[in-house]
């Protein structure tokens, strides 16, 4: 038989033994190899370089909540409510100093903010606010719209936080929201804008209301829900502001108007805009001498910006001094819709404030700001936007 040769086997005491190194020598000897240590440390240099330089080339996003009413985010609500909300929180870009010409055309807060070149998010939960306000927005980079109520936390990296969330009741979004947004100012160094209510006055003894008038609220009454709702967000807001170190503002708003504000919303200057464009009568509560006075949406933005990037906490009154009665307002309304149209009396409701007028001189020697859109020039504005809308509504 042919030998077959075999490759002689190595016995387990004769194999060879790998020795492994420490991992500590190995890690070090594979470091030191070929300048592999020099190239770490240049990365680290060059990450930490980035790091430093980034944030005065890109603005960090920022968020916002329409109320296009903000428009969108301002038009002073767009939120939500009973939980609802609608904030904005916006990040200063390099060209924050600009500013867009006041008047008529001028654009809702979120435009403005994008325009200057800010990062806007807004965050909104759609309880009053619609999204065809953003739907133009949504393909802008800059642009981002989250839906979320405030009442739950949310966490953002942002630089400024417009808080416009809340419609006329909910008291938990102006508590829980408020410790939200402001908890979250506080988590990344926002500077954070509350935006309160003339309603904080409640049914004023003093008239003009100027902002050291400390109110006259019914804390039991049917209105006292939003009154002492947002009363309670001042009081949170200079809270976090002396014991937590926030950058805070307070702006006091009047009734405000505007495109894009919901049809049926219960605001007394949509009322009476839907009800006549609808053939319906203009309902007037009580005998239609209470007074009230009507900024146009584009004075508000204006106002709140120039608040924001201001030196002064506040609050100011943000508002047009202009005091109309309700029977002057329906008016104003028929002659810039239809002459025919009529008025329907109802019983006044409780608490109802007997005069509402802001005093604004505060505003003006502060911030240098007033309102420059009077009522008969804004409305024709509002009333061709809720034309199409109820034209809509009927196809």
């Amino acid at each position: 038989m042919k030998q077959l040769n075999r490759q002689p086997t190595l016995s387990k005491q004769h194999r060879p033994h790998h020795h492994r190194l420490p991992l500590p020598r190995s890690l070090a000897s594979y470091l030191l190899r070929e300048h592999r240590l020099l190239f770490v440390l240049l990365g680290f240099l060059l990450a930490s370089s980035c790091f430093l330089i980034y944030p005065s080339f890109t603005p960090l996003s920022s968020s916002s909540s329409p109320r296009d009413t903000v428009a969108a985010r301002i038009r002073r609500g767009g939120g939500g409510g009973g939980g609802a909300s609608s904030v904005v929180v916006s990040a200063a870009a390099a060209a924050a100093s600009r500013r867009l010409p006041v008047g008529v055309r001028k654009p809702p807060l979120r435009v403005v903010l994008l325009a200057r070149g800010d990062s806007v998010i807004v965050v909104d939960n759609f309880f009053t606010g619609r999204k065809e306000n953003f739907a133009h927005h949504l393909a802008d980079p800059r642009f981002e719209l989250i839906r979320h109520d405030v009442v739950e936390p949310i966490l953002l990296e942002v630089d400024q936080i417009y808080h416009l969330a809340c419609p006329a009741s909910p008291y938990k979004t102006n508590v829980m929201g408020t410790l939200n947004m402001l908890g979250l100012a506080k988590r990344v160094g926002a500077r954070f804008l509350l935006t309160s209510t003339s309603e904080v006055y409640g049914d004023p003894l003093e008239h003009p209301q100027k902002e050291s008038y400390w109110g006259h609220v019914n804390p039991i009454g049917v209105r006292s829900c939003y009154d002492e709702g947002k009363r309670t967000a001042e009081t949170l807001t200079m809270d976090y502001h002396r014991g937590a170190g926030v950058e805070v503002r307070i702006a006091r708003i009047f009734n405000t108007y505007g495109p894009r504000m919901c049809l049926d919303d219960g605001r007394v200057v949509s009322n009476f805009v839907a009800q006549t464009l609808r053939k319906q009568p203009m309902t007037v509560y009580g005998d239609g001498k209470q007074t009230r006075s009507f900024q146009y949406v584009s004075d508000l933005v204006d106002g709140l910006i120039t608040l924001m990037e201001s030196e002064h906490i506040g609050p100011f009154n943000l508002g047009n001094p202009g005091e109309f009665t309700m029977l002057e307002l329906a008016q104003v309304v028929k002659e810039t819709i239809d002459p025919s149209a009529r008025v329907e009396f109802k019983p006044n409701t409780a608490d109802d404030p007997h005069m509402r007028k802001p005093d604004i001189s505060k505003a003006k020697s502060l911030l240098h700001w007033e309102p420059k859109i009077s009522l008969k020039q804004g409305l024709p504005r509002m009333v061709s936007d809720f034309q199409m809308r109820i034209m809509d509504e009927k196809r």
